[in-house]
């Protein structure tokens, strides 16, 4: 499935792959791009054969973030300012990111070659992160005069120590993939960041899907709720899970051995 020449989505085995395939710009942000993000993150809410995605991108690089040639266009004839909320407590841009942190599947990011300003911050909100060891990336926004605006604030939160963020924003310094794991923005470095990240969602994706987007609403609560709150979450979840049909599925095969056949959500 093709959205505007800028992401090919396919899903084989409960998989999808989501990638970002303007490889002659190194897969760098236009509006064209900003909507198939966003087309291609909708999509996905409503495919219940989904049941884990891997992001990444075509040719050279991951994402190099922001194409300030169009997007300079753009804004000078913005109708709707960044402060209003088009997609719930969003805007399109910080959308991008989030649709992976707001579906209700795990997310998981390969990235290689450049990793820069929005696309680090797209990268971000995957739920798992693994990196090309030599893979550049940065927080780049303050060389072009700005801020990050792409919901980084949000998805790094927790992840990445304040005050190396901190340094890495107001400097806008490159690191590596390996340093990108010390400092929290990655999971794990690999040598070939699409097949570790591949082998890992099918692995997720032999789960029960329903215990999975569980977890991962329980997980997205985590950062920001009460200790109240959050043991409520793991009661309500729990509750709906137990006795279920996929529920005892994973009890079955588990005590039969034998690979076990899970219904979609």
């Amino acid at each position: 499935m093709n959205f505007r020449n800028r992401i090919e989505l396919t899903l084989e085995n409960g998989v999808a792959h989501v990638q970002l395939v303007r490889a002659d710009k190194m897969n760098a942000l236009d509006p064209e791009m900003f909507a198939a993000i966003l087309e291609a993150g909708s999509h996905l809410f409503e495919e219940p054969a989904a049941r884990c995605v891997v992001l990444s991108g075509a040719g050279r690089s991951f994402c190099a973030g922001l194409d300030l040639t169009s997007m300079g266009q753009t804004d000078r004839h913005r109708e709707v300012p960044l402060t209003e909320r088009t997609h719930g407590n969003a805007n399109a841009p910080q959308q991008a990111a989030m649709v992976w942190r707001k579906l209700p599947i795990p997310v998981i990011a390969a990235i290689h070659g450049v990793c820069f300003g929005g696309g680090l911050q797209i990268a971000s909100g995957a739920d798992i992160k693994i990196v090309a060891p030599d893979a550049r990336l940065a927080v780049m926004e303050v060389k072009w005069g700005l801020v990050p605006d792409m919901a980084g604030y949000v998805l790094w939160r927790g992840n990445v120590r304040d005050d190396v963020l901190r340094e890495l924003t107001y400097t806008h310094r490159e690191f590596t993939g390996e340093e990108a794991v010390a400092y929290g923005f990655a999971t794990h470095a690999d040598a070939n960041p699409l097949a570790r990240a591949m082998a890992l969602a099918q692995d997720i994706a032999s789960k029960s899907p329903h215990a999975v987007r569980a977890a991962k609403t329980i997980s997205n609560k985590w950062w920001d709720a009460t200790n109240d709150q959050l043991l409520m979450a793991e009661s309500h979840e729990q509750q709906r899970l137990m006795g279920s049909k996929n529920q005892r599925e994973a009890v079955l095969a588990g005590l039969e051995k034998r690979k076990a056949e899970f219904g979609d959500p």
